[in-house]
């Protein structure tokens, strides 16, 4: 490995290593206890080398590999890891690895949380959006319902492994869409990230962008794991992103380029006029496609409802954050005004 990074995570739920290293893929069995059964899990969109250099550090195991997609992400893929989990005669001191993006870590991370009460769980995120957001923290997820992340559970796991190698077999949209997790948290926490991202070419200074905002998040999950609080914050951008998402059935649009629409109805005029820039200069969309009343329908199925209210995040400045509480109907006439 070169460039070892390690950044700890400290939680209730668990401690560990988030380790950014370029080359890091092929030197697991030397920081994670691989002399066990280890399920990999993958994706049909993922180079499958990766997943094979994987489990040749392993003492025995198995590779699944999924199709690509957010419909995947469901639970009639999440019963048949249950079903292969057991098949293989796994146990409790066995592990499950995901390598691959948001959809790949999400189900497996909930199969391990769940398959005999919780196993241990590790992921290489391959995407970028995987690794700035949804490999750290903990939480796990299937869709269900045409709902994103309705029924999960929170899981840490037991290491991350951050290689950005694996980004060189992406193409230009998929790391615009991680791109946007990214913006997001410089957006809310870090206005010297931001500015980094204004004055400098955000591509050729992508793996220090994904360590900085890997730190924010550890930050924002120590202080608060279970999203009582601080951790709400992480949700800027994605009441209406996750709206737009149920929408057009996942398939229109990528997670980041909901994120970045729905950040910018949410900033106030100043800090929108520097947002779209950043967004655009990542090529991310920045206009929303559909009218309020489509939006106002899937508003109302958010998880951050609240009775008939919903909190959601605002930006008043670059590097700050308000958290508001409206009703669905509210916000939506909001949005659509440009009043919040």
């Amino acid at each position: 490995m070169t460039r070892i990074k390690n950044l700890p995570v400290n939680t209730a739920g668990g401690s560990y290593n988030v380790t950014v290293s370029r080359g890091g893929i092929s030197a697991l069995s030397e920081i994670w206890h691989l002399d066990r059964k280890i399920m990999v899990v993958t994706d049909d969109g993922v180079p499958a080398e990766y997943a094979k250099k994987v489990l040749s550090q392993c003492k025995d195991g198995f590779i699944v590999t999924l199709p690509q997609g957010e419909a995947t992400k469901n639970t009639e893929n999440l019963i048949y890891l249950w079903q292969r989990m057991a098949k293989e005669n796994m146990t409790r001191t066995d592990a499950v690895i995901a390598v691959g993006g948001g959809v790949v870590g999400d189900l497996s991370g909930f199969a391990s949380a769940t398959y005999m009460r919780g196993i241990d769980f590790y992921n290489v995120p391959t995407t970028v959006l995987s690794q700035v957001d949804s490999s750290v923290g903990g939480k796990t997820a299937v869709d269900f319902g045409g709902y994103k992340n309705i029924v999960g559970a929170f899981w840490q796991p037991k290491g991350v492994m951050i290689d950005c190698e694996t980004l060189l077999t992406l193409e230009p949209r998929q790391v615009s869409n991680g791109l946007s997790e990214a913006v997001k948290m410089a957006a809310t926490f870090d206005a010297e990230l931001f500015s980094f991202m204004e004055e400098n070419g955000i591509y050729e200074n992508i793996e220090e962008i994904i360590t900085r905002a890997v730190q924010i998040k550890i930050r924002v999950v120590e202080e608060d794991e279970r999203e009582g609080g601080l951790r709400k914050v992480l949700n800027f951008g994605h009441t209406l992103a996750h709206a737009l998402e149920s929408i057009y059935s996942f398939d229109e649009y990528y997670h980041g380029e909901c994120v970045a629409m729905g950040m910018v109805p949410m900033c106030s005029r100043s800090a929108k006029e520097r947002l779209v820039k950043v967004l655009q200069k990542a090529g991310l969309p920045t206009e929303i496609p559909c009218n309020i009343e489509a939006l106002g329908e899937a508003v109302t199925h958010d998880k951050k409802m609240s009775g008939k209210t919903l909190t959601f995040i605002t930006c008043p400045e670059i590097g700050s954050y308000e958290m508001k509480t409206l009703s669905a109907k509210d916000f939506c006439d909001k949005v659509g005004k440009a009043e919040l």
